[in-house]
């Protein structure tokens, strides 16, 4: 069977069963017993407490509630406390995060219109859009959004926005004869109207085809749902990261218990050892300083207008490599805009117009008349194109109403989609003056002369071409070309459409929906950062082209492709060609979220960034979506991972600056974690291995991980922006955690700290009080995992960076200092603590010995990294 926009009005009728007067009561009951209502459904949700339990399927808070029950075995409650608020808050977190982002069908309900008018039983009716049904006549007006797709039956000028569904940034003029062609895109089909979109101009009767989710409207919101969530790079990266550190935790307590058992040790207590230095191993703070950076990043971007709804998201936008961008309100204004004028055989730029000349002048002013649209406290009513014909004027201090007010209308012929003209006669110098603008081609064809400097001349065969390759210039540069003609009639002519004839050629305005000032540096910068950004359009191929070679997107035509030509390559042939391609124009959201998965599927980072319905499942395939918070629809925002507040793709390059810079910081942080625990795993098990006594007490062990390893961890994930990193190319997202470098740095700075811990710990032994070198041992090791903080700030060296430029690590170093002398010297903390008194000899010791790695890894610094 055809397509509804194949057919004519009276066949659709036909197969719908409709009449003239509209469908009766008991049809529309019928009707709805087979359809439904019209609205979008909801698959089954999973609750709160579903998700809330989802949360704890992460290989790593599994370690942590195997470490809690360890500890309650243990009798350590309070690890064991600390290790299950840390989960449930995780948990929690995490829950709010997910049942936010599930509200994107909920928003796609809203953008139906509440009420419609439809024929019934011979009458017009208004109800509510739910009860629209298959067949129903609907009656549209400016003004009115569209509740379902229809066939138009009667067009009177309508003109529809469909930015939302097709991403095309003017209203599309409808039209009503059927169209013959196949597989025609839905921002061709001129004669239907989508659920979804609202008319700007005109009226029109319409014959509902398709309600709920049959509609295009319903289509998307199917993709939305089958559109599978990424977990973001970090995510995956801590995954793998927990399950190595558990392999790695328990061959070291496996290690421990066997050298215990061989030293003759009792088997219970051999074990209860192992598994207490387990527990000390893992770093119960680490989710929660993930969180807490992650956070504090969150609330930094959003004072530079980037919005995060998902956490983790912050980060994922550091590992970015590709950004598919929508054009229309992200990479341009969404505003049309004139960018040229041609008079008198002369193409001049918008701001170059001298009113001086009778010819430019007069122009601009009859292009201020044979015009709808006004501007009134900044608020811009009327067709797009014509709103832009009003701020040209506004360039030149013309204000509309003024100028009507001077030059009054005393009649008009409205536009017409069919006739593509729009007429109206204005008393100008006590002469009636008929205006006529349209389309070139049209108007064309209905001049017999020119206005030019030197007065009105024949139109000859020669001026045409000229014209025409004018044209064809303007519209190869992306511009939307306008024709101006008049002519004088008599004082009571009432005109027709037969007078749009014999007119006078005046000029010509070109028009586009102008980059933002900002997008072409933001291209740059994406580029130098080894990220590449691609447009992806529902506008036609010329105009898409245009802007993206104007901001650097696009350096070569064959770099564009449209969605007509998408449609014929197969998923394996568009991966193959996608990293050739960085313009797609005329696209759905099929094709869209094709395009995406081409670049995932080549190991990628995909960043999407759009405003309308038609992005939403884009932006949730995406790795992280990104919605704009000015002109996207709610939708859009629900189904991204971040929304823009100022619209502005610039705000994107910042954000992948700090989404790069908090991953740095977060990795320094577990660095300073991991590099602290194998310090005191070294040192317990060279005890162990030399039958030398317990090194520390575990009060000892909860004192470091609570209070010396979370301030500092914090601290360094605040670490201030490194310009330099944004030099670097994306972090590849498959490169785990624990790469060799990553384990060196690891291995060598908890070596480094374990050398000095032991080292007080044999000059506490010489004293013969194994509480004294206990004692020593602890304090070495809090004091020298502070000041290993400034080991883990950065590549280079702190007096590279600037010693003093984190003041939070030297908050963090100045509390647990204090923290820890509190410890050793208030008498009722020290017996809780289980630390001996020392001598002013000792504590020289402890200072010296815990300054130790951080002079040792500062010189390597200077000397060799640059």
């Amino acid at each position: 069977m055809p397509e509804f926009y194949q057919v004519s009005k009276e066949k659709v009728m036909e197969s719908l069963g409709v009449t003239e007067k509209g469908l009766t009561s008991e049809e529309v009951q019928r009707r709805r017993a087979q359809y439904g209502y019209n609205e979008l459904e909801e698959g089954k949700r999973k609750t709160a407490i579903q998700v809330f339990f989802e949360q704890f399927k992460d290989f790593l808070i599994i370690i942590l509630i195997i470490a809690a029950l360890i500890s309650a075995f243990l009798r350590e409650v309070e690890s064991t406390l600390v290790i299950l608020v840390v989960v449930v808050l995780n948990a929690a977190l995490g829950t709010i995060q997910h049942l936010k982002a599930e509200k994107s069908l909920n928003s796609l309900k809203a953008l139906s219109s509440p009420t419609a008018k439809v024929l019934r039983n011979g009458q017009t009716v208004e109800i509510p859009s739910r009860e629209v049904t298959v067949g129903d006549i609907l009656y549209l007006d400016a003004g009115d959004f569209v509740p379902a797709d229809g066939r138009i039956s009667v067009n009177h000028s309508l003109q529809v926005n469909e930015s939302s569904l097709t991403g095309e940034s003017l209203a599309v003029s409808k039209e009503l004869e059927p169209i013959a062609e196949n597989d025609v895109s839905l921002g061709d089909q001129k004669n239907m109207v989508f659920s979804g979109s609202f008319v700007t101009y005109g009226r029109a009767t319409v014959v509902v085809t398709n309600i709920g989710m049959s509609s295009e409207i319903g289509k998307i919101a199917s993709l939305l749902e089958s559109a599978q969530e990424k977990k973001t790079p970090l995510q995956v990266t801590l995954d793998h990261f927990g399950k190595r550190l558990a392999v790695i935790i328990i061959m070291i307590a496996l290690i421990i218990f066997a050298v215990d058992i061989y030293r003759g040790r009792e088997i219970i207590d051999s074990f209860m050892f192992a598994v207490s230095l387990a527990v000390a191993a893992i770093p119960e703070a680490l989710s929660s300083i993930v969180t807490i950076v992650l956070a504090f990043g969150t609330q930094k971007m959003a004072k530079e207008n980037a919005i995060i709804r998902k956490l983790h998201a912050v980060e994922s936008l550091g590992s970015i490599s590709v950004i598919c961008s929508d054009k229309t309100g992200t990479l341009t204004q969404n505003k049309m805009t004139v960018q040229k004028v041609f008079v008198d055989n002369k193409v001049i730029a918008h701001d170059q117009l001298n009113l001086d000349h009778p010819l430019e002048k007069n122009f601009l002013l009859m292009a201020l008349l044979c015009n709808d649209s006004i501007t009134m406290d900044k608020k811009e009513i009327g067709d797009p194109t014509e709103v832009a014909l009003t701020n040209l004027g506004e360039e030149y201090r013309l204000d509309e109403l003024v100028v009507r007010a001077e030059y009054p209308r005393t009649g008009e012929i409205p536009f017409d989609s069919e006739r593509k003209l729009m007429s109206t006669v204005n008393k100008i110098n006590d002469r009636c003056i008929m205006i006529t603008k349209g389309a070139l081609d049209v108007l064309l064809t209905r001049v017999s002369k020119m206005d030019t400097s030197k007065g009105v001349v024949e139109f000859t065969e020669q001026q045409r071409k000229e014209i025409e390759t004018v044209n064809r210039n303007l519209s190869v540069a992306g511009l939307r070309v306008l024709c101006f003609a008049y002519k004088e009639i008599g004082e009571e002519q009432e005109i027709h459409t037969d007078d749009e004839n014999d007119l006078i050629f005046v000029g010509l305005t070109a028009m586009m929906d102008p980059p933002r000032a900002e997008s072409k540096g933001a291209v740059e910068s994406c580029i130098s950062a080894g990220i590449k950004p691609v447009m992806i359009t529902g506008d036609h191929k010329i105009t898409a082209a245009a802007i993206a070679k104007q901001i650097g997107i696009l350096q070569d035509d064959s770099e564009a492709i449209e969605g007509v030509e998408i449609e014929k390559l197969s998923d394996e042939q568009l991966r193959e060609k996608v990293e050739q391609l960085s313009v797609y124009a005329r696209v759905s959201p099929e094709h869209k979220i094709r395009i995406v998965k081409a670049w995932q599927e080549k190991g990628n980072v995909v960043a999407m960034t759009g405003d309308g319905v038609n992005d939403a499942p884009a932006l949730k395939q995406a790795d992280i979506g990104i919605a704009m918070g000015i002109t996207g629809t709610e939708v859009a925002k629900d189904a991204s991972s971040m929304i823009l507040t100022d619209d502005n793709f610039s705000t994107i390059v910042k954000a992948i600056s700090n989404g790069r810079s908090i991953y740095a910081n977060i990795n320094n942080s577990i660095r300073f974690l991991l590099s602290g625990n194998t310090a005191g795993i070294l040192s317990v098990l060279y005890a162990s291995m030399l039958a030398l006594p317990v090194p520390f007490a575990p009060v000892h062990l909860l004192f470091i991980n609570l209070l010396t390893d979370s301030l500092p961890a914090i601290a360094l994930g605040l670490e201030p922006y490194n310009k330099k990193i944004m030099k670097e190319k994306p972090r590849d997202v498959h490169e785990p955690l624990l790469n060799l470098s990553f384990l060196n740095k690891v291995g060598i700075g908890g070596l480094l700290i374990a050398i000095s811990t032991l080292i007080a710990f044999h000059l506490g032994l010489k004293t013969g009080n194994e509480s004294v070198a206990s004692t020593m041992a602890f304090s070495t090791l809090c004091l020298a995992r502070l000041f290993h903080g400034f080991n883990t700030r950065a590549k280079q060296s702190m007096f590279q960076i600037g010693i003093f430029t984190n003041h939070y690590l030297w908050f963090a170093l100045i509390v647990g200092i204090l923290l820890l002398h509190l410890v050793l010297f208030i008498p009722p903390l020290m017996g809780i603590f289980e630390v001996a008194a020392l001598t002013g000899t000792q504590l020289v010791y402890i200072y010296g010995l815990s300054l130790m790695p951080l002079v040792v890894i500062q010189l390597y610094k200077v000397i060799f990294v640059k």
